[in-house]
C-alpha cells in the first residue's frame, strides 16, 4: 500500500467511523438513536484511534489536511508531498461518507428531519455566528495539531503506537470544544462529505449549507499553521 492509498483508507475509515456514530445518534430507529453528545465524542475519537491504528505506519496517519500543512511548516514533512495527501485524504472522506449512507439507507429514509440528516455528513454551528464559528474551529484544530506535532516522528507523522494518544486527545477536544460547530477540526471531514450529501440521491435531504462550508476549511488550516508556527518558535 502507498502513502496516498494509506491515506485514502484511513480518510474512509475516519469518515465511517466518525459519521457513523453521528448517524447512529441522530436518524431515527437506529439502536443508538438519541445516545446523546458524549456518545458521539467518544466514537470520534475510536474512529481516529482506528484509523491512525491501520495506516500509521505506512502514511503517517495525517489523514487531516490541517496535519499535513501543519507538519510541513514544522519541518516534520516534505511540503512537495502535501497536494498528494490533501487529494488523498478529499478521496477517502467522499468514499466514507458514501459508505455512511449506503450502511444507514433505511435510516436516512425514515429520517425528516433534514438537519439531521446533513448532521451525518458535515458540522454545522449550534450559535450561528461567523466570527466566533471560525474561531472555534481554528482554537480546536490548534490544540489538535500542536499535540500530533509533540508526538509525530521526524520522518512521516504518526506512527501506529501514536494512535492512542491522538485518539484521546480528539476524544478531549469534542468532549471540551466541540459543542460551538461540532469540531471539524478538519477540512477534508467537512468538506468531503458535505459534496457527498450534495451529490447523493438522499431523499428529502434538503440544502449542503454551502455559505457555511468556508468556515470547516479556514478555520482548521488557520488553526493548524498557527500550531506548527508556535511549535517553530519553541523548538
Amino acid at each position: 500500500m502507498t502513502p496516498f492509498i494509506a491515506e485514502i483508507v484511513g480518510s474512509a475509515l475516519l469518515i465511517l467511523l466518525g459519521n457513523g456514530v453521528v448517524a447512529n445518534v441522530v436518524l431515527k430507529k437506529t439502536k443508538g438513536n438519541e445516545g446523546g453528545w458524549v456518545v458521539i465524542a467518544m466514537g470520534w475519537g475510536l474512529a481516529v484511534f482506528a484509523a491512525v491504528f491501520v495506516v500509521g505506519p505506512i502514511s503517517g496517519a495525517h489523514i487531516n489536511p490541517a496535519v499535513s500543512l501543519g507538519l510541513a511548516l514544522a519541518g516534520k514533512f516534505p511540503w512537495a508531498d502535501v497536494p498528494y495527501y490533501v487529494v488523498a485524504q478529499l478521496i477517502g472522506s467522499f468514499l466514507g461518507a458514501v459508505l455512511v449512507w449506503l450502511h444507514y439507507h433505511p435510516h436516512f429514509a425514515s429520517t425528516k428531519d433534514q438537519p439531521s440528516k446533513l448532521a451525518v455528513f458535515c458540522t454545522g454551528p449550534a450559535i450561528r455566528s461567523t466570527p466566533w464559528n471560525f474561531v472555534s474551529e481554528l482554537i480546536g484544530t490548534f490544540v489538535l495539531v500542536f499535540g500530533v506535532l509533540h508526538l509525530a516522528s521526524p520522518e512521516v507523522g504518526l506512527g501506529a503506537l501514536d494512535a492512542l494518544p491522538v485518539g484521546l486527545l480528539v476524544l478531549a477536544i469534542g468532549l471540551s470544544l466541540g459543542g460551538t460547530t461540532g469540531y471539524a477540526i478538519n477540512p477534508a471531514r467537512d468538506l468531503g462529505p458535505r459534496l457527498a450529501h450534495a451529490m447523493l440521491p438522499i431523499s428529502g435531504k434538503g440544502p449542503s449549507d454551502w455559505g457555511y462550508a468556508w468556515i470547516p476549511v479556514a478555520g482548521p488550516v488557520v488553526g493548524g499553521l498557527l500550531a506548527a508556527g508556535l511549535f517553530n518558535a519553541f523548538a
